[in-house]
């Protein structure tokens, strides 16, 4: 049977009380919704979000199997070039396997999902990574700038060792405009609230959900826990209640303390239904956006057998609290901000040396030498290990899932950085192999040598003038 063989997520570090954003743009927006809300840093996006919680998903599990990667985001950092590509060559999978974009809706997630069934139960794919994040950003003293949050989540898909196995969907469409943005537009637009809420979520989510049930004979009773995305609390209980179900049926939409995360919302909330799943546990997950899919899965007894995820709960618990508005604007690139030449400048050569390094330089892949085993980064054709030397005796290593520990760093006040000052480490790996890389996520005066360390693929600064986003993996203090 088809259905999910492991989950993973990824929520940001940093969160922003909702008080401090109403408390900036008070005279635009006096209220504050509860709470607080997960915001990126500086070197963060969808892409990186996306690729963090495949990580998550794909842990423990041999990489080489998975043959295929659907992404689905509204906020890629591209509107020509894949993103599915990126995020693939940073898992370091093989090049011979199927990506795919789906955007453009808020029901993307869920129908990337499907998707990735569709081509299990075809046979033209055995393991299919479905990754769904979303960063969007909103115009400054806008309800929506309190309401939107980032996340992802990540869905491995397949035949074998299935943990909740997709019993059965049902799909609705309309050209419905609640929120839009056009290809010139920066922030989403929206028409009134009471709109969105009468027209779309309280008539649209019963309609899918209520289809669902009725195509495959099933009560609302049935199920341990219904799924569905509702930024309105308030409605979030009316649809609950219009469709019979207990209110300890209804998964919580983390608004409080991520936020609306878009095209990711509905598989975050899946994730955090698995989490506390038990065999024979029935799920209900419902999207919203020009439409809805509606799905009914089954959990299995090989739930018990998955091994460890951070997935929600464990990135709910790590937090650090964000308590300036100015850097929240400018992290998000709400806020146009300076960055003086050296933060500009980049290289005529940069689009042809990443194609020609994309190993080292997107999948962190280094070498490990042949004849005496050393791990060395990046690939060296000489082996640098004393009393060695070995030439051309190299093969392929992978540094992206590696621990290691900080040797030594320093804080560079006078290099360019969105969150001053610019902290790089020595890291040495566990295995072996040493090499520098920038910190993030962290303060200077949090660090010090020995600190346990992971690897993280983030996003560099936006050189302007090429528009070309940069990738690179950063060195983050190890999430116990």
């Amino acid at each position: 049977m088809v259905g999910i063989t492991s989950y993973g997520a990824y929520i940001p570090r940093l969160r922003i009380n909702r008080k401090v954003i109403s408390s900036a743009m008070g005279w635009f927006n006096p209220g504050a919704l509860p709470g607080e809300k997960a915001t990126v840093n500086h070197d963060e996006d969808s892409l990186t979000m996306a690729a963090a919680a495949s990580i998550d998903c794909l842990n423990g599990l041999e990489r080489g199997k998975v043959d295929g990667l659907h992404f689905a985001t509204t906020t890629s950092s591209y509107k020509e070039r894949q993103g599915a590509g990126i995020i693939a060559t940073a898992l370091d999978l093989h090049s011979d396997i199927r990506t795919a974009d789906f955007t453009d809706s808020l029901k993307a997630g869920t129908t990337a999902l499907l998707s990735a069934c569709d081509a299990i139960k075809a046979g033209s794919t055995k393991n299919m990574i479905v990754c769904t994040s979303d960063c969007r950003v909103a115009r400054a003293g806008s309800s929506e700038e309190q309401i939107y949050g980032d996340g992802a989540a990540a869905l491995l898909i397949g035949d074998t060792n299935v943990i909740a196995t997709v019993e059965g969907a049902y799909s609705i469409s309309y050209d419905f405009m609640g929120q839009w943005r056009t290809d010139s537009d920066k922030f989403t637009r929206g028409w009134e609230d009471r709109w969105i809420r009468d027209e779309g979520y309280i008539k649209m989510l019963p309609e899918a959900i209520s289809g669902l049930l009725k195509k495959y004979k099933l009560n609302i009773k049935d199920f341990a826990k219904i799924v569905y995305p509702c930024p309105y609390p308030r409605e979030h209980a009316a649809i609950g209640k219009m469709l019979g179900a207990e209110p300890d049926q209804l998964q919580d939409t983390m608004l409080s303390s991520v936020g609306d995360t878009g095209t990711a919302c509905p598989l975050m909330m899946l994730v955090a239904a698995l989490e506390e799943a038990k065999p024979g546990d029935k799920i209900l997950v419902a999207s919203f956006g020009n439409g809805s899919d509606a799905l009914f899965l089954q959990v299995t007894e090989e739930i018990e057998k998955l091994g460890e995820r951070r997935g929600i709960k464990k990135h709910l618990a790590r937090r650090k609290e964000l308590d300036s508005y100015e850097k929240y604007v400018s992290f998000s690139n709400t806020l146009a901000i300076e960055k003086g030449r050296r933060g500009e400048d980049v290289g005529p050569t940069q689009v042809t040396t990443l194609w020609r390094e994309r190993k080292s330089i997107l999948a962190l892949k280094g070498c490990k030498c042949k004849r005496c085993g050393t791990p060395q980064y990046p690939y060296q054709r000489v082996c640098v290990k004393p009393g060695c030397g070995a030439i051309d005796e190299m093969e392929e290593y992978s540094f992206s899932d590696k621990r290691g520990v900080l040797f030594t760093y320093t804080g560079d006040n006078l290099a360019f950085s969105m969150n001053p000052p610019e902290i790089y480490g020595i890291v040495n790996f566990e295995g072996g192999g040493r090499y520098w890389f920038n910190l993030t996520d962290c303060e200077l005066d949090s660090l010090k040598v020995g600190t346990h360390v992971e690897m993280s693929f983030r996003r560099r600064y936006i050189p302007e003038g090429r528009g070309i986003y940069g990738y690179c993996w950063k060195a983050v203090p190890e999430l116990t």
